[in-house]
């Protein structure tokens, strides 16, 4: 975290960095610290987790893992409200005072509806490995077409804004988009963990779901919203990151094991990890240039994402 900090444009030695955050900077420092750096770290660890707990109860409710919120289509939803709601405040919405607070429901209602068409299409023939997948790559594929339409119609200035978020950008963070997505983590992420044991069971089959007197149809649709709520903040805030979903649950089922109550919080702590490394390379690849943090993150993923569709039979 202190090497996200001390990089950028404006360099600082890690000392200079230190001594910063304990009060002993220039105002130059603290400006940049304070002001740029640090938010947009904050802001990078609750996007993370929020995509990569997401990612792991999809996967889990699916049984199926290569169920990402990117992948099925949630996150095309979500994008495809955040565009809608630029469209219909082009050239005005960056003026309006609490839109950083309303995109955030704007997002959530996308990938709602996203979810929502996969859990009726797919969730109902009970074959969630195989038609959760198809049903979301159709899905995605719909809402990215919409999207295109979408920004067709924009003001150039906001066609350009569009194209960068959809990217995945976290550039421009500051305290107002931290605290406009804060809320949801914060309070999303326990309630999931609290579901840990009902995701252990769902994970193995509904046939053992149902013999510990786990209501299929109610736990789902809880589940399913939480994934949703959380994919569609982390969307607002940080725009079209794919693949973290999916690689983070992974490497932290490696890590500890399949066990959700541990699983779920070191998935949140990897998917935190790799997106402030993306962040760390997206900065200072080209600088002073800087990459979209959701290209660097696809170009991590991608090849895992290949080897799983390789691996998983």
């Amino acid at each position: 975290m202190l090497v996200s900090l001390q990089s950028g444009t404006f360099q600082m030695t890690p000392a200079e960095a230190f001594k910063t955050i304990i009060g002993q900077g220039s105002d130059k420092q603290e400006l940049v610290l304070f002001e740029f750096r640090l938010p947009r770290m904050v802001l990078a660890i609750l996007i993370g987790a929020g995509l990569a707990v997401s990612g792991a109860i999809l996967q889990s409710l699916s049984r199926n893992d290569l169920a990402d919120p990117g992948i099925l289509g949630i996150n095309a939803g979500a994008g495809f409200a955040v565009v809608l709601f630029i469209y219909l405040f082009q050239g005005s919405y960056q003026n309006l005072g609490g839109s950083v607070y309303i995109l955030p429901m704007f997002a959530f209602l996308g990938a709602l509806t996203a979810a929502a068409l996969i859990y009726s299409l797919a969730y109902k023939k009970r074959d969630y490995t195989r038609s959760s997948r198809l049903v979301g790559i159709g899905i995605n594929a719909g809402f990215s077409a919409l999207l295109i339409i979408m920004q067709l119609r924009m003001s150039p200035n906001d066609f350009m804004q569009a194209t960068v978020w959809l990217s995945g950008n976290i550039w421009g963070a500051n305290w107002s988009s931290v605290l406009a997505i804060l809320p949801w983590i914060a309070i999303l992420i326990p309630l999931v963990i609290r579901q840990a044991n009902t995701l252990n069971v769902m994970r193995i089959g509904d046939e053992s779901a149902v013999g510990v007197g786990i209501s299929l149809e109610r736990s789902r649709l809880l589940l399913l919203f939480l994934a949703v709520a959380l994919a569609g903040a982390s969307v607002a805030a940080g725009g079209a990151i794919a693949f973290l979903g999916l690689v983070a649950p992974h490497i932290a089922r490696r890590i500890v094991g399949p066990r959700h109550q541990v699983m779920i919080p070191t998935a949140a702590l990897v998917g935190s990890l790799i997106l402030l490394f993306a962040d760390y390379i997206a900065r200072n690849m080209l600088a002073p240039s800087e990459i979209p943090v959701g290209i660097v993150v696809a170009i991590i993923g991608a090849p895992y994402f290949l080897y799983l569709l390789i691996k998983t039979p």
